[in-house]
Parts: structure tokens; C-alpha cells; sequence
């Protein structure tokens, strides 16, 4: 009986290692698990070009040509729910397709996490919410063969103890992702304005996250050359000298961001691809229409912004995919061909 008990102790402690190291997924997905891969992780320290798109996008619409310009493909928006949980996605099928669409023309493809600051800061601060939200997220890049999950925690803050927080769920997650090859990435504020929020990402949170992605725009007022601009080449300079020399970020981490769209002085904004439509000239970087100026980044400045990138950081990040134009009017396309 003892030697029963015993072979059957270490029966479940076997099965326990296992699920350790599998990911059950329903059967329509072709098989019953997915095991871990051997080996070591190996964080892949190569120049980005990321660009975020809405996973809800049209297929039949998306400018599959501009994958070429691009190594990152991120999915906006999963929101989690305050269990740890994860929501629905809005179309999940259209996320699906275009998965699928990026591998196929050999884009690494991640999902980009969304919540407001409360949300955040309450998961995280909680072991049980926060190991809950590391499991749903590895499983599902894991279900749907993701090659990383990027955070866009908008943001934490050091006056509400969520840079602490923030830091033990980045490191959490990332030692999960990276045990399935996985990366972690993060979009953060461009640190302009001195406060909790440029004081929230960590150095500790920094070292978990495979790379990070600067938002240098939304920042209208900061080049008094240009005060109505929301992201000239100075505000580019001024978010790497934050990032890197105040912040600490390694180079081969950082990816500039840069926009696909214009803002007014009233914060409202258009589109790129709308803004030539409607008569704006793809070199410059102001068009006025319906009697209102909108300030925006043309080719030349992407393809300054671009050199700057590969001058100073490891990559260039595009906000948001389905905004730019098409042709040789992209931008995208732009950064590329200052690249090569």
C-alpha cells in the first residue's frame, strides 16, 4: 500500500511539473497541447520597424504591400478584466486573418494590452489578479501563436506605489514569456513633464522589457520653435535625451515613435491619409483645412525621424498602421527607404 502511495505522489507531482510546461488549447486548434521550447531565450537585439494597427481592421482594406516595411506587427486593443481575465476581442476573426497575414509575409506579430490606470495598478498590486493576468496573457500568445505581448499602461505612476507594482508584473511576465521564446514590450510616455508619470517606469521594469516604445508625440508646446506642433524632430531629440540619459534605458532597447496622423490646437486629430486627401502636401508638415491648421509629420521629417532612430535607439514605431497613405505617399514607407 505504502509503495502504491508513493508511485501515485510522484505521479502527480509529475503531472504538476507538466502543466508547468504546456498550454492546453481547445482542439480546433490542431493539437491537444503546446509545449515549451528548449533552450534558452535569446532576445532578439536586431533594428525594429513596429507598427501598431487595430485588430478589428478590414482585410479586404489592409495595405498588405506596406508589411514589407515592417519587422512588428502590433494588435490594439486586448482590455483585461479586473479578475485577471482577459475580454473579448471586438472582431476576433479579423484579428485572426491578420495574424496570420503577418507571418505569412514573415512579420513577428504581438497583442497589445489596454486598461485604464486604476485597472492596472488594482491587477497588479494583487498576487492573485496579477498571476492571473500572467497566465491569460501567455495563453493566449500562446493559443494564437504571438510572438511577444506589448503593454500599453497608461501609465504608472510613483505617487500611487504603482511603479513598484508595475515592475514586479513586468518581471513576472516577461520571465513567463521569455520561458516560451515570447518578448515583452511596453508604450511609454515621451517623459516630458516632470512627474509620478515619467517617475513610474522603473529601471527594474526597464531590464524585464525586451524593448520600449517612445510615444515622442502628443506633446504639443515643448519645441517653442513650433508650439503648436505635437511632434517635431526636436521633440523626437528630447524624448531619446529623457529615455536615455535621464531615464537610463539601454539604446539597443529603445524604438522611436512616431506618428501617422495630425493634431490641431484643439487636440483634435486627422488621419495622414485623410490630410492628403484633402490637399496636404506629403513633404511639408502643416495643412490647413476647413479653416483649421493641423500639424503633422511629412516624408522628410519621417525620414529625418527615421535616421535619428537608427542613429540613436534600435527601431522606429508607427502609431497607427491603417492611417498612413498609400504608395509613395507612405510614411512607412518613407522610414524604410531611409533605412535601407
Amino acid at each position: 500500500m505504502k509503495k502504491i502511495l508513493i508511485v501515485c505522489m510522484a505521479a502527480l507531482s509529475f503531472m504538476g511539473a507538466c502543466k508547468k510546461d504546456i498550454v492546453w488549447v481547445p482542439d480546433d486548434f490542431g493539437a491537444e497541447l503546446v509545449k515549451k521550447p528548449e533552450g534558452p531565450y535569446i532576445a532578439d537585439k536586431s533594428f525594429k520597424s513596429v507598427a501598431y494597427a487595430y485588430h478589428n481592421a478590414n482585410i479586404a482594406t489592409f495595405d498588405t504591400a506596406k508589411l514589407q516595411y515592417i519587422t512588428h506587427l502590433h494588435f490594439a486593443f486586448l482590455t483585461p478584466k479586473d479578475d485577471g481575465t482577459l475580454q473579448t476581442l471586438t472582431n476576433h476573426g479579423n484579428f485572426e486573418k491578420l495574424n496570420t497575414l503577418a507571418h505569412d509575409n514573415k512579420v513577428k506579430t504581438a497583442i497589445s494590452i489596454q486598461g485604464d490606470e486604476v485597472l492596472f495598478r488594482t491587477l497588479a498590486a494583487n498576487e492573485q489578479t496579477r498571476k492571473r493576468l500572467v497566465k491569460s496573457l501567455v495563453d493566449f500568445a500562446v493559443r494564437y501563436q504571438l510572438d511577444g505581448v506589448d503593454l500599453d499602461w497608461e501609465y504608472p505612476r510613483a505617487n500611487y506605489g504603482s511603479d513598484v507594482a508595475f515592475e514586479v508584473f513586468a518581471q513576472e511576465l516577461a520571465a513567463e514569456l521569455h520561458s516560451w521564446h515570447k518578448y515583452l514590450s511596453m508604450a511609454v510616455t515621451p517623459g516630458l513633464y516632470a512627474g509620478p508619470v515619467k517617475d513610474g517606469i522603473t529601471k527594474g521594469a526597464m531590464e524585464a522589457l525586451d524593448f520600449v516604445n517612445l510615444m515622442a508625440y502628443d506633446a504639443k508646446g515643448i519645441d517653442l520653435d513650433d508650439p503648436n506642433h505635437h511632434s517635431t524632430y526636436l521633440i523626437a531629440q528630447k524624448t531619446l535625451d529623457v529615455w536615455l540619459d535621464d531615464k537610463g534605458l539601454s539604446p539597443e532597447k529603445a524604438v522611436l515613435g512616431v506618428p501617422l496622423y495630425g493634431k490641431n490646437v484643439d487636440n483634435l486629430a486627422m488621419s495622414y491619409i485623410s490630410l492628403v486627401k484633402a490637399g496636404a502636401d506629403p513633404n511639408a508638415d502643416m495643412f490647413v483645412t476647413s479653416g483649421k491648421a493641423y500639424y503633422y509629420n511629412g516624408v522628410k521629417t519621417m525620414r529625418a525621424k527615421a535616421a535619428l532612430a537608427k542613429q540613436r535607439a534600435n527601431g522606429i514605431m508607427f502609431w497607427e498602421f491603417g492611417q498612413d497613405d498609400l504608395g509613395q505617399n507612405s510614411l512607412i514607407k518613407a522610414a524604410f527607404d531611409a533605412l535601407k
